[in-house]
């Protein structure tokens, strides 16, 4: 069989797979991006914003990936000579890191091992010398499967008079993220994570003291004038309009099912997918006790390397799910179940991974994992 991307099971970290009514939205004819039309649509996203995040504030969208808007977070909210927090256990962890060393030189970088929960400790003894102004940590890693624990950072952050920014690309629509009780005065999303809408755009929040705290920071991704703008129903650049359309499409669908819902329905996935994975005697590659609720990185089984078991679940069963990066190439896969991932998708690949545990030899118990995932099926 040959890979089909329109008919496959698409279960990668992101882009997840899209809604036909949100694709069809892109295919609407050029519009003026400075006319009434387009204005309506920015009108009627910024209403359906605090629907995805969860909370009113000040919002900013960019045409660009979820790295574009943290370096528009960071270039506008840190400071050159004022000492940053950052918290990194994985690959977007020391991305954030790289770029926050680009805009401050005075950088404390605290690190786990890929796959290991964040220190929280010893960023609490960092906070409390008093001296940082902003503190920086990925919600979700989508690199290696984990969630932080920010509910127990929160409290030290709000404490030592920080700003708390948050990288939420992967965590947003998928985790629960209480913006206004934990304190977060920014946080990113990827329009291609738990929205479930297509690549291009990042969305941001912000609290009323981190849109006050804001400043010139880089041109294009100047994030005053993006706030600014925004509030005009406007931007301040040519926008991604297709993708400005899909977002709206993707946010009256997540309306419509309740932020609520869908962070219900996407931890119901993420349970079963690990039960399932273990049922297959599969591994889990972080810190149990940590494990995403919207990808899931499970380590190669000893023996079958990602040829042996991604690349056939592509080419012989048209499915899709993701690799490792960086150090952990070749070692784990990823299967993401977040947006709008479904029951079907979810024993569609495990009933392939079976199979080729099966034929491997590696199977001790056929029809286990599928068993597992319908235990949490409604």
């Amino acid at each position: 069989m040959t890979f089909d991307p329109e008919t496959a099971t698409f279960l990668i970290a992101g882009p997840v797979k899209i809604h036909p009514r949100v694709l069809r939205a892109m295919a609407l004819p050029s519009v003026n991006h400075r006319g009434d039309y387009f204005h309506g649509v920015v009108a009627e996203i910024r209403e359906l914003l605090p629907v995805l995040f969860g909370a009113k504030g000040h919002h900013a969208i960019l045409s660009g990936s979820g790295t574009a808007g943290l370096e528009s977070m960071y270039s506008s909210l840190l400071r050159r000579t004022e000492r940053t927090i950052v918290l990194t256990n994985g690959n977007f962890g020391e991305r954030s890191d790289q770029i926050a060393r680009r805009y401050c030189e005075k950088v404390t970088t605290l690190s786990a091992p890929w796959g290991q929960h964040i220190p929280i400790e010893a960023a609490k003894a960092e906070l409390e010398k008093g001296d940082v102004r902003a503190l920086c940590v990925v919600h979700n890693e989508t690199s290696v499967g984990l969630q932080n624990d920010l509910a127990a950072l929160a409290p030290a952050v709000r404490e030592a008079g920080a700003l708390f920014l948050v990288d939420g690309i992967s965590a947003v629509a998928g985790i629960p993220l209480p913006l206004e009780a934990w304190g977060v005065d920014a946080v990113v999303a990827g329009s291609q994570k738990g929205l479930a809408a297509p690549a291009g755009l990042a969305l941001l929040h912000l609290s009323d003291r981190g849109a006050k705290e804001v400043a010139p920071g880089t041109f294009y991704l100047d994030l005053a004038q993006h706030l600014a703008q925004l509030e005009k129903n406007d931007t301040p650049w040519t926008p991604a309009v297709p993708l400005f359309l899909a977002l709206r499409e993707a946010l009256l669908i997540l309306k419509a099912e309740t932020l609520d819902g869908r962070l219900r329905h996407t931890r119901a996935l993420a349970e079963a997918t690990r039960a399932a994975a273990e049922a297959a005697g599969l591994t889990l590659f972080p810190d149990p006790a940590h494990a995403s609720d919207t990808v899931t990185a499970l380590r190669n089984p000893e023996g079958l390397d990602d040829a042996a078991v991604r690349k056939v679940l592509q080419d012989r069963y048209n499915v899709a799910v993701q690799g490792g990066q960086g150090a952990l190439k070749g070692k784990i896969f990823r299967i993401g179940h977040m947006g709008i991932a479904d029951w079907p998708d979810l024993l569609i690949v495990f009933a392939a991974l079976e199979r080729i545990l099966s034929r491997a030899g590696r199977l001790a118990t056929p029809g286990a994992s599928l068993a597992a995932i319908e235990r949490f099926m409604p």
